[in-house]
């Protein structure tokens, strides 16, 4: 069977507060994007972390886009390239989308062009809910996957 050119691959934790808006972006795309997901043009898959696994996901693909929370980036969001880099963690518990294409460079060849759309977030704490600015950073933000 062959995968969907394009992913789009949402990290988050929904108790976190703004670390929800990766699942949140996909949920809210939910109803535009299905047709091309049932025409199969597009696949869609939520974690709360990137891992070295995320890699055979993006194995077949054409173009990949990780959606995040980010306290770094500019509000309401960042939309940029990103480029295979070794990660310098000293775990794979959690991984930045640089070091995923790395981990496919290295054990596939060169990885499908990816993007980062960074939402911009303020509350990260366990049990929080979705702040008002992240939410609408969220909405700015949906259309651009």
């Amino acid at each position: 069977m062959t995968k969907p050119k394009v992913l789009v691959l949402a990290v988050g934790n929904p108790s976190r507060g703004d670390d929800a808006l990766g699942p949140l972006l996909v949920e809210r795309l939910s109803g535009p994007l299905e047709d091309a997901v049932e025409r199969g043009d597009v696949e869609v898959l939520t974690d709360f972390q990137l891992q070295i696994e995320h890699a055979l996901d993006i194995a077949g693909r054409e173009r990949v886009y990780f959606v995040d929370a980010s306290v770094r980036a500019a509000a309401p969001f960042e939309l940029t390239r990103v480029f295979p880099s070794p990660s310098h963690s000293f775990s794979t518990h959690a991984l930045a989308p640089e070091a995923v294409l790395e981990t496919y460079r290295t054990t596939f060849g060169e990885p499908p062009e990816a993007w980062l759309l960074a939402i911009r977030g303020e509350r990260f704490e366990l049990g929080a809910p979705l702040s008002e600015h992240a939410s609408a950073h969220l909405d700015l933000s949906l259309i651009h996957i």
